[in-house]
């Protein structure tokens, strides 16, 4: 049985706080205290942190949700195992469903109803999955990015477990999925430029700019990472999150080109310039990644910033045109062929768009509405 302590220690982040200091030797990302960015962070006193979060309780704009139903287009599994090779749909956020050598292989999956450590507070989707969870094909494997909520959602990964091969994590991340239950053997760590190849498809972790945890004193106790996964002559680029750096440019002379990248777009914020990109700068790792089709993802599933839900799509849109890149923007659930991607519709100016919410800590903490309240 697990002891009070234990249980708490988790909860707190105190267990994986010294599993990070443990990795130390190991990585020349760890400082001997935390895992850290190539980039120093700007100082940020807990005066912004706490206006930061006051804004996004209290001085939300209008507009961060939609008002209408997302055009999401709905799967089955047998749709899936009928599909060819080299298919990819975004089932959300950060989600994404590769069929790669007749396998598939899941990126950052999160099909909980919010992006939060608590099923009633937090976040809440503004979509379903385009498959339920129970649906889903086995997974060759699952990829992981960073261990934040709206990346890693526990009870999806522990749902995920019985049918899936390996889980490819940074380093720190495979260990809170033993600690969550997950058979070790099925777990793999690695650092920035270290990878495995995978019957055939080779991924490898690459560097991002960001940072991790999930609660009180876990900060930084676990590694970040973008991915590369290359397949015969097709390759890809999986962002996770992270913020414009040099090392776009490196991953791109290392292993690029890139059939297509995979970039978040969603999320950013001025106030918050170091750890997510603004779309201008989610073009310009495109190109300096030397990309060919770019998909902009972490946008159209959750209210994480101050930005009206569909700029992001409206704004690298513009951009891609301005510069002369290929963009593709699949609905939700929509098939994408890696080997030949189209560049789907501007599907989000079929919503409509929401009314300013009410400046209250309700707004952003979404309690249950009177819908959820009724069926409860």
């Amino acid at each position: 049985m697990t002891s009070p302590f234990a249980s708490l220690s988790r909860t707190l982040g105190l267990s994986a706080a010294q599993r990070g200091r443990e990795l130390s030797h190991t990585s020349p990302q760890h400082d001997g205290e935390r895992f850290r960015n190539v980039r120093p962070r700007p100082a940020e006193g807990f005066g912004k942190t706490l206006k930061i979060m006051w804004n996004m309780i209290f001085h939300k704009p209008g507009g961060t949700m939609p008002a209408g139903a997302l055009p999401v287009q709905t799967l089955t599994r047998e749709q899936l195992e009928a599909a060819p090779d080299r298919s990819v749909y975004r089932l959300g956020h950060s989600t994404l469903l590769f069929k790669l050598r007749g396998q598939f292989w899941l990126t950052d999956p999160v099909f909980a109803q919010r992006a939060s450590p608590f099923q009633n507070l937090g976040p809440k989707r503004f979509h379903a999955p385009p498959i339920a969870l129970a649906d889903l094909p086995p997974l060759r494997g699952v990829i992981l990015s960073h261990d934040h909520y709206d990346h890693l959602d526990r009870e999806t990964v522990l749902a995920l477990a019985a049918t899936t091969g390996v889980f490819l994590t940074p380093l720190g991340v495979g260990d809170r999925l033993i600690e969550w239950g997950i058979d070790g053997a099925k777990v793999r760590q690695f650092d920035w430029w270290q990878g495995a190849n995978v019957e055939g498809i080779e991924f490898t972790a690459t560097p991002a700019q960001h940072f991790s945890g999930r609660s009180l004193f876990d900060g930084n106790s676990t590694l970040w990472a973008s991915w590369v996964i290359a397949d015969a002559d097709v390759r890809v680029f999986f962002s996770g999150d992270t913020g414009y750096f040099d090392g776009f440019r490196t991953i791109g002379e290392r292993l690029g080109p890139f059939d297509a990248t995979f970039i978040e777009t969603g999320a950013y914020d001025p106030q918050w310039p170091y750890v997510h990109m603004q779309p201008e700068e989610t073009v310009q790792a495109h190109v300096d990644l030397r990309g060919e089709w770019l998909v902009p993802i972490h946008n159209g599933t959750f209210d994480l910033a101050m930005h009206r839900w569909q700029d992001p799509f409206e704004r690298v849109t513009g951009l891609a045109l301005a510069r002369g890149v290929t963009l593709s923007t699949p609905r939700m659930g929509e098939r994408l062929d890696l080997a030949q991607p189209h560049r789907g519709e501007r599907w989000w100016r079929e919503v409509a768009e929401s009314a300013a919410p009410p400046r209250t800590a309700r707004r952003w903490f979404a309690c249950r509405d009177a819908g959820e309240a009724r069926s409860s």
